[in-house]
């Protein structure tokens, strides 16, 4: 497939584009900051009129796309004060969405958050593990743009039936380097119960993206895509007894297994976690 990687130089962004590359699709990644060289193209996409042009055809780079895999936005909370966070990534995600629309690109995948799932859970979750089944639960401004997203990939995609929005809720995504520091994780459980001690290794991150992409089909679909297991040596189930004492497990875990529920991903997607940090502390 020829394939736009908004967000291609980031954490999450430079391995997507690795792995695909990998795969032997064609992969043009773009960002409005990067090294230059073969492959790479400079876009703002807070400016309509270069996302479109970006996606109906670059010199030297493309002269049209197959799918877009939409990873461009401010991060997290924090970063940028509330008012630009909302700005630039709900005004981002439109411009994206609309010029792969614009432009015939009917496959997208892009990177919403598991943060609209409740994070940070002040407010226990209504069951553990927790899934795709009950109404998001933003508490920031983030992650009430990633609501938003979702809510408009549900309404583009009735607008035209052809088009295929694949949503995947990302868990904090994690590098190989990161996991020298998990073991303290250990001595307070509270620490990471912000989102049920979850993450997500980047190159997984970059295997749902794949499965995505493959699996693609007319209409929108929603995906949390987290670890197979969580950032603590306790078990799961102690630490839900623990933490959240009111809040029903709803079905058996095993040792470690995340509370981030995968099991829509992997029956839908084929997604399968390879890798834990357990391997490499």
């Amino acid at each position: 497939m020829r394939i736009a990687v908004t967000g291609g130089t980031g954490g999450l962004g430079a391995t997507v584009v690795q792995v695909l590359r990998d795969m032997n699709h064609t992969v043009i990644s773009m960002d409005i900051a990067g090294q230059r060289g073969a492959g790479f193209t400079q876009v703002d996409f807070s400016d309509y009129g270069q996302t479109v042009d970006a996606f109906f055809g670059i010199n030297d780079r493309h002269d049209g796309l197959d799918a877009v895999v939409h990873l461009a936005a401010a991060p997290a909370s924090g970063l940028l004060p509330d008012s630009q966070t909302f700005h630039n990534n709900m005004s981002v995600t439109f411009n994206v969405f609309q010029a792969a629309r614009r432009a015939g690109i009917k496959t997208i995948v892009y990177a919403s958050s598991e943060t609209v799932l409740g994070l940070p859970f002040e407010t226990p979750p209504p069951y553990l593990p927790v899934d795709e089944e009950y109404p998001t639960r933003p508490e920031s401004v983030y992650s009430l743009t990633k609501h938003l997203e979702e809510e408009l990939a549900g309404k583009l995609v009735r607008w035209d039936p052809e088009l295929s929005i694949t949503a995947l809720r990302f868990s904090n995504v994690m590098q190989p380097a990161d996991y020298a520091n998990f073991p303290a994780f250990d001595a307070d459980p509270q620490s990471r119960r912000w989102n049920l001690w979850g993450y997500i290794d980047a190159r997984d991150g970059a295997q749902a993206i794949a499965k995505a992409l493959e699996k693609s089909a007319p209409g929108f679909d929603k995906f949390i895509i987290a670890a197979a297991d969580t950032v603590m040596s306790r078990s799961s189930a102690s630490l839900a007894a623990e933490v959240f004492p009111g809040v029903e497990v709803v079905k058996e875990l095993s040792e470690h297994e995340t509370l981030l529920s995968i099991d829509k991903a992997r029956r839908l997607l084929g997604y399968e976690p390879k890798y834990s940090w357990r391997d490499s502390v």
